[in-house]
């Protein structure tokens, strides 16, 4: 048997990915400005129009903009563009948008500071919670880092398991959050994970080595300095020139 797609429970499946797509393009659209603060975005018929959906479709999108911050219904004047400090900035699609605009290297400088302070506040209390069977797992880890030293992006893939066991080990739940959802934008950006090569990874691993000596003999305050200087340094390397 063949569903219709003008069934009611077909045109209920494809109206969240439609809503998603149009919410998506127009978080974009804010973001970089091409609607500015203040600026209303078109009306509700020339959006239908422009995107060829319902206005049902336009107006979840609407709705969803409004929860992210980014627009306010006016009385006559229609859905106008917030402010950025009305802006929901951790919210994926928002960072993601701040990523690709033209100054969006600040935001990842940005992103950078607030990994160095909280991974490294994180570091000493992984430090601090230190067991033997921790202090093996995180060995286990340095391992697996040592035998990948020539492929770097087999590299890459487990230096985000290294930190994110360190995160786990730290038992602070939140900053992880922080850092995840931040940073999960972040990489999908050639201006933050930069060109890889062995030269970077090797000096990597060392940054590595100092961080995890420091946190399995329960040094807290080395185990934060090495984390700090690890993440600044490394961002210092790979980060454009312009």
């Amino acid at each position: 048997m063949t569903v219709s797609t003008s069934a009611p429970g077909a045109r209920a499946a494809r109206r969240p990915r439609l809503a998603a797509a149009v919410v998506e393009d127009l978080v974009n659209a804010i973001v970089t400005e091409i609607y500015p603060p203040g600026s209303a975005l078109p009306p509700e018929n020339v959006l239908c129009d422009m995107y060829a959906v319902s206005r049902t479709v336009v107006r979840e999108a609407t709705t969803a903009l409004t929860e992210k911050g980014l627009v306010v219904s006016q009385q006559g004047r229609g859905t106008i563009i917030q402010d950025p400090s009305s802006w929901n900035l951790l919210d994926p699609m928002i960072l993601s948008a701040l990523f690709r605009r033209e100054d969006g290297l600040s935001y990842l400088d940005n992103l950078s500071e607030i990994r160095a302070s909280l991974e490294a506040s994180m570091a000493a209390k992984a430090a601090r919670n230190i067991t033997p069977e921790a202090a093996a797992q995180l060995g286990r880890q340095m391992e697996k880092l040592e035998g990948l030293i020539s492929t770097p992006a087999g590299y890459v893939h487990e230096d985000v398991n290294f930190h994110d066991i360190i995160m786990r080990l730290s038992g602070d739940r939140l900053s992880k959050a922080i850092i995840d959802s931040i940073q999960s934008k972040a990489v999908k950006t050639y201006g933050y994970s930069g060109r890889l090569n062995v030269e970077h990874v090797q000096a990597t691993h060392e940054a590595h080595k100092r961080v995890y000596d420091a946190i399995v003999a329960g040094d807290a305050e080395n185990a934060a300095k090495a984390m700090r200087e690890h993440i600044e340094t490394s961002w210092r390397k790979r980060r454009p020139t312009s």
